[in-house]
């Protein structure tokens, strides 16, 4: 069976996680079996990449747009090759196709792992400017990152579908599908939400 994983370090990209998701379909991957999250590359936990090597079989293939995709740590590329190759699975990298059921020879091998280098050394590159970015704002007293999420700005399509999740019409899985968010994000709404309602049956008479 085919599958897709598409990955981005923070749900600002979105257009470019939706990119990916086209370009795995256009390869006839269905929408189902495409998993995809919002989370650091080089992190070494990514919740739905382990949920797909846990279902993939023997002869599966999993394909991605680039390898940044998978990772950007070449110790974590190095460990991906392994799991590939115990499971013996294709991994399709871009227009690349690494077939992990026999063999690698040197060259591809070799290629793969300076792929590895080059994304780990964009990702150093791209750190840097944003440190020396959010410390040239913080020199001009400009607040720099994200909005903390709070109950008041919890998204409208969560608020829609959560009774829907609380009633067990659907799983956190599906909730996040309808959200378009990862798994990690609903877990953290679900956590604001709950605290709102703990507050508020606390101070009840």
């Amino acid at each position: 069976m085919d599958f897709g994983y598409c990955r981005c370090s923070t749900n600002e990209t979105k257009q470019d996680i939706d990119r990916q998701r086209r370009e795995l379909r256009k390869l006839g991957i269905k929408n189902e079996n495409i998993y995809w999250e919002y989370v650091s590359g080089s992190k070494d936990h990514k919740v739905e990449w382990n949920r797909l090597l846990s279902v993939v079989e023997c002869g599966s293939t999993i394909a991605c747009t680039e390898v940044s995709r998978l990772t950007r740590s070449t110790k974590q590329l190095c460990e991906i090759i392994e799991t590939a190759r115990a499971k013996q699975i294709k991994l399709i990298i871009g227009t690349f196709v690494v077939d992990c059921t026999s063999e690698l020879d040197p060259m591809t091998q070799g290629m793969l792992l300076m792929w590895g280098v080059f994304s780990e050394m964009e990702k150093s590159i791209i750190s840097q400017r944003v440190r020396s970015g959010m410390a040239n704002a913080a020199s001009k007293g400009i607040v720099v990152g994200r909005p903390t999420t709070t109950i008041e700005n919890l998204p409208n399509s969560f608020l829609r579908h959560y009774p829907k999740y609380t009633n067990k019409e659907i799983n956190v899985t599906e909730l996040a599908r309808l959200c378009d968010v990862s798994r990690q994000t609903i877990y953290k709404y679900i956590s604001i939400y709950k605290s709102k309602e703990e507050n508020k049956d606390a101070v009840m008479p």
